[in-house]
């Protein structure tokens, strides 16, 4: 099953994604902490009241997060290319729901930097609500996948020891376009591709994590509670921009693509920031 929250009429609903239609849900304005996988499966669906994909504003899969947890290192071939060492422990930092983008949404350049990069990356969205869960139960405490691209300010970013400042830019973060359950994906056979004007510059598969979604859950529930519509973004391969030679580093006119097979693609135009 896959779902959207989308804008239609200047309302804010959450629909089942069946093709290219969606079909509401009735009562539910967006996915998040009050909308747990069994609130979604259960809730009534308006059919009189589909609406195409191509007439909806697909917007973040979960507009208003209570945490977005991020990982980084988490590709072996990123590692390598970074120079660093292998974790034994997740590389983690926060994100805001202020940062986030929907699927389609214009990828703004902010003044302060000369040096924003792309990351695609498998987003987990959790479903059902837990604290210290363990491995063996992780995927049922996730509502679904997303894919993500965790634009990042490089020149802000090694400013310091930590990455928040780099990572944390509002309207700077596209996820989406839906949240497709686990019970459609077979996660360790979908590939993963970043592409910039038509060109591929990023392309594994999610069998590469060097830390699963079942570890990352477990391990981030261990010191922190986590709710329904969190979002865990799972890091990105090797092929980031900062370290080709020459850096590939986006411009405006950019387009740049992050698509992950079985579960969806997030598209983003690349523009100059408006003041």
């Amino acid at each position: 099953m896959k779902y959207a929250t989308y804008e239609h009429a200047a309302e804010r609903r959450v629909g089942e994604v069946r093709g290219d239609v969606l079909v509401p849900l009735d009562g539910i304005t967006e996915i998040g902490v009050d909308t747990p996988t069994d609130v979604l499966a259960n809730a009534t669906r308006l059919e009189s009241r589909a609406v195409a994909v191509a007439d909806v504003r697909i917007l973040p899969v979960v507009p208003n997060p209570t945490k977005i947890l991020c990982v980084g290192l988490n590709y072996k071939d990123h590692i390598a290319e970074t120079g660093r060492d292998t974790p034994t422990y997740p590389v983690m930092f926060a994100k805001y729901a202020s940062n986030l983008l929907g699927a389609t949404d214009d990828i703004a350049l902010p003044p302060e930097s000369s040096a924003v990069d792309y990351e695609g990356e498998l987003a987990v969205v959790i479903g059902r609500g837990g604290r210290r869960i363990a491995e063996l139960d992780a995927l049922d405490h996730v509502l679904g996948f997303a894919a993500a691209n965790d634009i990042t300010m490089r020149d802000f970013q090694y400013k310091t020891h930590q990455w928040i400042q780099g990572k944390a830019w509002d309207a700077s973060t596209p996820v989406g376009p839906y949240v497709v359950t686990p019970d459609e994906i077979d996660l360790g056979a979908c590939g993963i591709r970043t592409i910039v004007n038509g060109t591929t510059v990023q392309d594994s598969d999610l069998s590469q994590l060097l830390f699963t979604v079942e570890n990352l859950v477990a391990t981030i529930s261990t010191f922190t509670r986590l709710e329904p519509g969190d979002i865990i973004l799972t890091g990105t391969p090797g092929g980031v921009g900062f370290r080709k030679e020459p850096k590939l580093l986006l411009q405006p006119g950019d387009d740049v693509r992050v698509e992950i097979d079985n579960i969806g693609t997030v598209s983003n135009a690349v523009v100059v920031e408006k003041a």
